[in-house]
């Protein structure tokens, strides 16, 4: 084996018409990679997506970890993309946990079998369960969605810094790919005065929102970064639609 095979990065194929083209290829595996986006821009629909073309099309299991939205809601939800998470699940090919705890009783939540106190929601049980997830299935790709509660919890830019890079850690010893979402907080541009602080520890940014363009509004994909990956930066036209997300990797937006 030559230098260049040695080093040549392994990349995960996201199956997203469009997408994997503008990535490269693909997602580099292993990496945690950070999908911002307006609501409704389409992250939690990307983020299905990516698990269901897993173990649909490159025959790699994923886990959807919920710290917002319910079950029945998320599968009711993709079914009208064509993903069928319940047949997926008796087949053993995804696992959901479910990690909210804005919805579960005063002072405790549980994601998995594991009890999450309310005030001080633990990385270190969140982490616990996702790995029982994946070793129930043998994932090899993660969704957290959305980060927003893990991130509001700290006021503290310092604390907020270095409970991130606790979660990248831990993500890192996953051996999966991870896909994680997070509101973009200040959205309807190109050009952005404000960069969020969870974009600085995650290992690739995707922006999804939507920009004026003309008298009409048109929803922009942008990969802000990603490592590992010569990925096109400039931002593409998407739709959605009854198949999912099509990205249109050789069109302008302006």
């Amino acid at each position: 084996m030559n230098f260049d095979e040695m080093h040549r990065t392994r990349l995960t194929q996201t199956g997203v018409l469009g997408l994997d083209e503008m990535l490269g290829g693909g997602i580099p595996s292993g990496r945690s990679v950070l999908i911002l986006g307006e609501p409704g821009a389409g992250k939690t629909t990307l983020c299905s997506l990516f698990l269901a073309n897993g173990y649909r099309k490159f025959d790699e299991n994923g886990v959807y970890v919920s710290l917002e939205e319910s079950k029945g809601h998320l599968f009711r939800e993709m079914a009208r993309f064509g993903i069928n998470f319940a047949a997926a699940e008796m087949k053993k090919q995804f696992v959901f946990v479910d990690a909210s705890p804005m919805r579960h009783v005063p002072n405790i939540v549980r994601a998995s079998n594991i009890s999450i106190g309310k005030k001080e929601f633990s990385l270190l049980a969140l982490m616990d369960s996702v790995k029982r997830a994946i070793g129930t299935v043998d994932a090899k790709r993660v969704v957290i969605d959305p980060l927003s509660y893990f991130i509001f919890q700290y006021t503290n830019s310092a604390e907020l810094r270095g409970a991130l890079i606790d979660l990248m850690d831990a993500l890192a010893g996953l051996d999966a790919t991870v896909l994680m979402t997070s509101e973009l907080r200040s959205s309807g541009s190109i050009v952005r005065d404000r960069i969020q602080m969870e974009e600085y520890v995650a290992h690739g940014t995707i922006i999804m929102q939507s920009v004026r363009v003309g008298p009409g509004l048109v929803r922009v994909i942008q990969v802000q970064k990603m490592r590992e990956c010569e990925a096109d930066r400039q931002p593409r036209p998407y739709v959605i639609n009854k198949d999912g997300i099509m990205v249109y990797p050789k069109e302008t937006v302006f």
